[in-house]
């Protein structure tokens, strides 16, 4: 039987970047969706509505636009594969290096969520900001306009919700990025298959969904207030003073006490679904790209 090739850093960063994009081309509408939610959290005049309100105007906008809404953001997600993800991907596999590790652990993935944080946070105001206009209009506003909008503030509104952006990122990178693939391969060891005792026999995809399964619960629970903070901290308008930490989590706070966990942990059910879906699609991607590799 032929060994395999053992990728290098710089292969498995270009695995890991080639996954980010496959997942970001195929669950893209699932994401416009539960941002909308997200921030149709109040109403034009403010004031916090029922999760189910919220909800059935982010299907209103589905309804009346579905090709605009499942494709807003999607531009700038695709380019934040680069501006976004290579930087993060950049950071954990040279922090991983530098530690002398084979594989990416929590230093490398907590190191790699701060140093990126400043290099990803505008690629999602814009995507945030693509949005902003599709429940009143039907229409995304274009990213030449939100950049020249931000040009007349040298730039300090994409860097609104930096803070909660880096607990979001250390949150997906300990779990998705570096708890997933070391779940996924216990699953695989001891039900791959390879051993006459064991029961089942599961490939990798099978392994990666049931691992995803698992963790997505887990990173959902922890990241949906986080998310919720930037989205509140980046869907109101560029010209208007910007929201501050403290101030977006007192509004998470008075939505609690309206909604109870509902309005904490609202898009909680789509985000576990997502999740599921998006880790699922990055690690297929991921271990696609590394089996080419591997042929090279």
């Amino acid at each position: 039987m032929q060994n395999k090739k053992q990728l290098n850093k710089w292969e498995s960063f270009m695995a890991y970047l080639g996954g980010s994009i496959f997942q970001i081309t195929l669950d893209n509408p699932i994401t416009s969706y539960r941002q909308l939610i997200q921030q149709y959290a109040k109403d034009s005049t403010g004031i916090m509505i029922d999760p189910k309100i919220a909800r059935q105007e982010a299907n209103k906008v589905f309804i009346r636009s579905p090709v605009s809404a499942s494709l807003s953001g999607i531009v700038p997600r695709l380019l934040g594969a680069s501006s976004k993800s290579a930087p993060k991907f950049g950071f954990l596999w040279g922090i991983t290096a530098l530690t002398g590790e084979k594989e990416p652990n929590m230093i490398s993935a907590i190191g790699a969520s701060i140093f990126s944080a400043y290099c990803i946070n505008p690629i999602r105001m814009i995507e945030k900001q693509q949005r902003v206009e599709l429940k009143n209009t039907g229409t995304i506003k274009s990213i030449s306009t939100i950049i020249k909008e931000s040009a007349k503030y040298k730039f300090k509104p994409l860097f609104r919700g930096t803070t909660p952006l880096i607990a979001h990122s250390a949150a997906s990178a300990t779990t998705g990025l570096v708890g997933q693939p070391k779940l996924q391969k216990i699953i695989q060891e001891k039900l791959s298959g390879n051993n006459s005792n064991n029961m089942f026999s599961l490939s990798k995809t099978s392994a990666n969904i049931i691992a995803s399964a698992i963790v997505s619960p887990i990173y959902v629970v922890i990241t949906n207030p986080l998310s919720r903070l930037e989205v509140i901290m980046q869907t109101n308008s560029i010209s208007a003073p910007r929201i501050k930490l403290l101030d977006a989590i007192k509004e998470l706070v008075d939505d609690s006490k309206k909604f109870g966990l509902r309005g904490v942990f609202r898009g909680q059910g789509i985000g576990i679904v997502k999740a599921v879906i998006s880790l699922t699609l990055f690690h297929e991607g991921r271990m696609f790209c590394e089996h080419l590799l591997e042929k090279n």
